[in-house]
């Protein structure tokens, strides 16, 4: 198989599909230089453009996104702390779940990515493996294709058992969700259920608490054997193996692997991309939040 290292996609190209302005990149350069505890030296251009972007190109909150981002990326050390695509975690994960984008696009223009079991005994499903190796795919393909007008998050239940909800660790599911709405630089516009079990309202008790109204509205449930998911994008763009017409999983599941093994050297540099807390100018960022549900609550019974 040829190199699958990736090609960053151009500044230029982006300007001009976006209608940002280099002036606006060098108006976020030149504040991010006042920002003594962000890594400005490492924050690249195009990281400046993705989160702008993702802001509707309102500097205020494109200033708060960035802040956040790197913050919660250092915090959140379970998920962004050294990550190396020859990690054992990220390879046992990648052999029980699959994260891929595909190549057709929803109805409403939306990128489209697709999540699955590949190993369905919920003995070997760690929830914070499976985030930290699906946001590593999601750092690749934004370097390597950039901005879009949104994301189709399709979840495909297919093979999920209450065992596996069993193991939701409830302190990773809020800090997941909390910087999926709060700190990604990408619009997520649609979340996709696919082949929602019967207990499926379980998992919605479970997630419902950490999301905000924009959020559980974009929700759609797609029972076993509906066709509904047609009405957003179309079926025939999935998997083979999710009866659609695309790579089987098996396919996909072995390319994802070599692409990651390919760009090894572009997680080493994002992983010094980390906050400095003690040089923060003023009040530190509050972030309490995340101790609310700590202790005995960690995880939760399902019956």
């Amino acid at each position: 198989m040829s190199s699958l290292q990736i090609t960053t996609v151009s500044i230029a190209d982006e300007c001009k599909k976006t209608g940002i302005k280099k002036e606006d990149i060098k108006n976020l350069r030149d504040w991010l230089k006042t920002q003594p505890h962000l890594p400005h030296d490492l924050i690249t251009d195009l990281d400046l453009l993705l989160a702008f972007h993702a802001c509707n190109q309102s500097f205020g909150v494109t200033k708060d996104v960035i802040d956040l981002h790197y913050t919660l990326r250092t915090m959140f050390s379970n998920f962004f702390h050294n990550r190396r695509v020859d990690d054992p975690r990220v390879l046992k994960a990648l052999d029980v779940t699959l994260a891929t984008p595909l190549e057709v696009i929803s109805h409403e223009g939306y990128t489209v990515s697709y999540h699955c079991l590949l190993d369905y005994d919920a003995k070997v499903f760690v929830l914070t493996d499976v985030i930290r190796a699906a946001v590593m795919l999601l750092d690749l393909y934004q370097y390597e294709y950039g901005t879009c007008s949104g994301l189709s998050l399709i979840i495909d239940l297919h093979g999920v058992t209450l065992s596996h909800l069993g193991k939701l660790d409830i302190v990773v599911v809020q800090q997941f969700l909390y910087y999926l709405q709060e700190a990604m630089f990408l619009k997520l516009k649609e979340v996709h259920l696919l082949n929602a079990p019967s207990f499926v309202d379980k998992l919605m008790f479970i997630l419902k608490p950490f999301m905000k109204k924009e959020l559980l509205d974009s929700v759609r449930i797609h029972v076993k054997g509906s066709s509904t998911l047609e009405s957003y994008v179309p079926m025939i763009g999935l998997p083979k193996d999710a009866g659609g017409q695309f790579k089987s999983c098996k396919e996909i599941r072995e390319e994802t692997l070599a692409k990651l093994m390919d760009n090894a050297d572009f997680f080493l540099k994002m992983n010094d991309k980390r906050v400095t807390e003690s040089l923060r100018p003023g009040k530190g960022m509050d972030l309490s939040i995340f101790g609310s549900v700590e202790g005995s609550f960690k995880k939760l019974d399902i019956d």
